[in-house]
């Protein structure tokens, strides 16, 4: 069995929704990720799928027209203090566009007060038909994948689940056997690009390569290998690799197809898609 793809949010990063639909269809992904919030409210500009009826109603088109699927939809960051309302809002639209993932950021030092909201965020969203996908980054107040664990079980919500990006899986030092025992019920899906090993560990310089500087799967030291035998067959892979320099030279579809095809390469290494 084969790992559904999906083209994620940042590696296309430049385009309109609408655009990057019809470039995941053109390119041979099942699903694409779309941005809703800011990653980075103050630093990016409003995403017009929280408000605008138009352009989601454009996007459903595409979708319809392609067989394209959302997979995930970014970003939540659960803070000290949270708008829920927002947060609502947000799920309704996620809804709307027929998605399915939720991706989650713990962006508060107090454990127990951001497994509080974790589980708040999951009740909001499991109406809506959504799971609340908790990623680990090494320079958050989640840093690593047993402490994403910890808190998703803590807050013990049946849609609630811990997501294994490549890049922040091996920064933060995890381990090939911490990823094969999660539990399936916890594992919705993951993020696939490479990196360059050895690395600087400052926290600066792993934001930066993390927002701008991803490989291609299999252009780096990371064991993609390894982590595709590990995590559960038919898992949905998102592909990440935004690289801020190639993309004045390669275009989105030019991208997207080079991120699909080294994917595809890693996984039939793997054993986890038919030989070509």
């Amino acid at each position: 069995m084969t790992h559904p793809l999906s083209l994620a949010f940042l590696t296309t990063f430049e385009v309109a929704p609408v655009e990057a639909v019809r470039i995941a269809a053109a390119t041979g992904y099942d699903m694409v990720g779309l941005r809703i919030l800011p990653a980075a409210p103050g630093a990016e500009a409003d995403y017009p799928l929280l408000t605008d009826d138009r352009a989601l109603a454009e996007v459903r088109a595409a979708l319809d027209d392609t067989g394209v699927r959302i997979g995930d939809v970014e970003i939540i960051r659960l803070k000290p203090e949270n708008d829920w309302d927002l947060f609502a809002r947000f799920c309704a639209r996620c809804q709307a566009l027929g998605a399915r993932h939720v991706l989650v950021a713990g962006d508060d030092g107090d454990t127990v007060r951001l497994t509080e909201n974790f589980a708040r965020f999951c009740d909001l969203a499991a109406p809506h038909g959504l799971t609340a996908d908790l990623e680990f980054m090494p320079w958050t107040a989640v840093p690593d994948l047993i402490a994403a664990q910890k808190i998703v079980e803590a807050a013990d919500r049946p849609n609630g689940g811990v997501l294994v990006d490549a890049l922040h899986f091996d920064r933060s030092g995890g381990t090939l056997q911490q990823v094969a025992a999660l539990p399936r019920n916890r594992v919705n899906y993951v993020q696939f690009c490479d990196g360059a090993v050895p690395f600087d560990p400052s926290d600066e310089a792993l934001i930066h390569i993390a927002r701008n500087e991803r490989l291609f799967p299999g252009q780096g030291g990371i064991d993609l290998i390894g982590l595709a035998q590990a995590i559960p067959e038919g898992v949905i892979i998102s592909v990440e690799v935004p690289h801020r320099a190639l993309s004045g030279k390669v275009d989105a579809l030019g991208r997207a197809a080079m991120a699909h095809a080294a994917t595809m390469a890693i996984l039939r290494a793997a054993g986890r898609a038919p030989a070509a």
